[in-house]
């Protein structure tokens, strides 16, 4: 039991860092000169980067940014308080009880980060011939497999011993 509950807590780690990655790092969406993320964009000028504000009108609507954002950041909160949580309740509650609460946090940021993946996919660069999804969102998606994953599996662990 001891050996499955270190590999929960390592993938928990795991989903805690890809989200972390995701949220911050500059490439949701990428072509050869630029490099946009849910913050900024990164423009390739003269061999350097430069930070630029994200353009506004319809390719970007403020209101489903700010939804993505706001979704993002509250994946990686509710995940890292999970992880908390699963600490504590590891020794402080009674068993069937035991994972309860990690598993919701855990289902909250899945559902966090899957909204936040879903609405960027939906509205944003919808007619660009040029570029594609960075790594950073396709990081997004495997965070919602893996929170997904784990929340699951803190249901099912919760009937058992530790």
């Amino acid at each position: 039991m001891l050996i499955l509950l270190a590999a929960i807590f390592a993938l928990h780690i795991i989903a805690i860092v890809i989200l972390l990655v995701a949220t911050i790092d500059n490439a949701w969406w990428v072509t050869d000169v630029i490099s946009t993320d849910i913050w900024g964009r990164w423009i390739l000028t003269n061999g350097v980067w430069n930070l630029t504000d994200l353009p506004e009108g319809s390719h970007y609507p403020k209101d489903y940014l700010q939804a993505v954002q706001a979704s993002s950041v509250l994946a990686c909160i509710f995940s890292i308080l999970g992880i908390f949580v699963f600490i504590a309740q590891l020794f402080t509650l009674t068993k069937g009880k035991r994972f309860t609460i990690s598993g919701i946090f855990q289902f909250l940021a899945c559902l966090c980060i899957m909204i936040a993946a879903s609405i960027y996919t939906d509205r944003f660069h919808i007619n660009e011939n040029f570029g594609s999804y960075g790594h950073s969102f396709i990081l997004a998606w495997i965070a919602f497999g893996l929170t997904f994953i784990s929340s699951i599996t803190y249901f099912v662990l919760r009937k058992k011993t530790a």
